[in-house]
């Protein structure tokens, strides 16, 4: 069958819900994918005109076109779909039942999930079926129990949500403007391009005057996009400068607490090098500025006392004759020497001392062995009598002499 209008209007009358309808017809429409503009068309309108089963129909047909030409990387009726995708399934979905409204609900799904269109055009497919179901004042369950646009909206975030108008702004103008400029530049190339050809005066003057038509939709359609896309610039700068002012304070709060932490930190060892020094635990900690203030303050320097040294005064005492004398226990017997009279010739000499002969006098001498007091000899005699004064040598008793007279 060769390819008209008569003939792709018949492949999509024809059509019906059975996989092998959809195929062929399918495989039909790819193998002219050179007329795949022409194609869409004809396909749009067919689903204007069609009751709401054949509208699913005409939707499976296009979704078997559309992810076999992602395939096979045919991108021509991709391209062609792109921008009446939006507007078909909005006549689909409005007014069909529930259980239409689902499956259609899932074709957009699948769409989604394998990226089959561009994001703009997938959300302008989301945005239009999301108003169907506000205008109608209830909200469409998901197979989950749930909107799949109502869970979207609800995980938007608060600072978000004034971006969401104007980018489905943007969206739908994207889709009416590309339509239209793809459609100018077809024009001006057929008729302005290098290899077109001149016709007649008058048909010439026509077809100028579609082309300007056909410019002039581009520009009203591209400067409505400008215009949402400028809004849509306007509110991502807000949102930036919202978030740069918040990541400078969150800067000089985070700052701020990396200082303190440094501080609590440096505190910490000083109080566990206190604790191995060995700080009692009942005495309070000092800390560092009290430890100055205390360093400042002199105490007052304690009395000393005067040494006192022991008294070195001498006690007499005479013991009684031909009596031994007292030993104190304190003092060693070595340390008391008695003293005898010695029988010389000079006996006035040594008689002069002030001693009777024959007496022992001691006195008591202040010692440093253990704080005692020893007992020091004290004679008028410069020596102790030896014993034996009969047998004493005569160059002795010259020698005493001399040493008592030179004295």
């Amino acid at each position: 069958m060769a390819y008209n209008d008569d003939a792709v209007l018949a492949k999509l009358s024809s059509l019906s819900e059975t996989q092998d309808s959809i195929v062929g017809v399918a495989q039909w429409i790819m193998f002219y994918r050179r007329h795949a503009d022409h194609t869409v068309q004809l396909w749009l309108r067919k689903l204007r005109d069609s009751p709401s089963h054949k509208r699913l129909n005409l939707i499976y047909l296009a979704n078997e076109v559309v992810q076999q030409s992602k395939a096979r990387r045919k991108e021509e009726f991709l391209v062609s779909f792109s921008p009446a995708v939006a507007e078909a399934v909005a006549v689909a979905y409005k007014g069909a039942t529930l259980d239409i409204q689902q499956r259609i609900r899932r074709v957009v799904d699948v769409w989604r999930d394998r990226g089959v269109f561009e994001v703009p055009i997938q959300q302008a497919v989301d945005a239009r079926i999301q108003d169907i179901d506000k205008a109608r004042g209830t909200a469409v369950k998901s197979g989950l129990g749930g909107s799949i646009f109502a869970t979207a909206s609800s995980s938007l975030p608060a600072e978000l949500s004034p971006l969401a108008t104007p980018q489905h702004n943007v969206s739908k103008s994207l889709l009416s403007s590309k339509s239209a400029v793809k459609t100018a530049n077809a024009d001006y190339g057929d008729l302005m391009g290098p290899g077109s050809t001149v016709p007649s005066a008058p048909v010439y003057a026509a077809r100028l005057s579609g082309l300007l038509k056909s410019l002039a939709q581009a520009e009203g359609a591209v400067e409505q996009c400008v215009k949402a896309r400028r809004e849509l610039v306007n509110q991502l700068q807000k949102l930036l400068d919202t978030n740069r002012s918040a990541l400078l304070d969150e800067e000089n709060e985070l700052e701020t607490i990396m200082q303190r932490k440094a501080k609590v930190e440096d505190k910490k060892t000083e109080v566990e090098r206190a604790i191995i020094a060995g700080l009692p635990n009942d005495e309070p900690y000092i800390t560092g500025e009290e430890l100055n203030d205390d360093r400042g303050a002199e105490p007052d320097r304690p009395e000393i006392e005067a040494l006192t040294p022991p008294s070195n005064d001498e006690e007499e005492f005479e013991p009684e004759p031909n009596s031994a004398p007292e030993r104190s226990p304190e003092v060693a017997p070595e340390n008391l020497l008695p003293s005898r009279t010695v029988d010389v010739t000079n006996s006035d000499s040594l008689s002069g001392s002030g001693s009777r002969a024959g007496e022992v006098v001691y006195k008591s001498v202040a010692s440093s062995t253990n704080g005692a007091k020893k007992r020091r000899l004290d004679n008028a005699d410069e020596f102790p009598d030896l014993g034996g004064d009969a047998a004493i040598d005569a160059d002795v008793a010259e020698m005493l002499r001399k040493d008592s007279s030179a004295s």
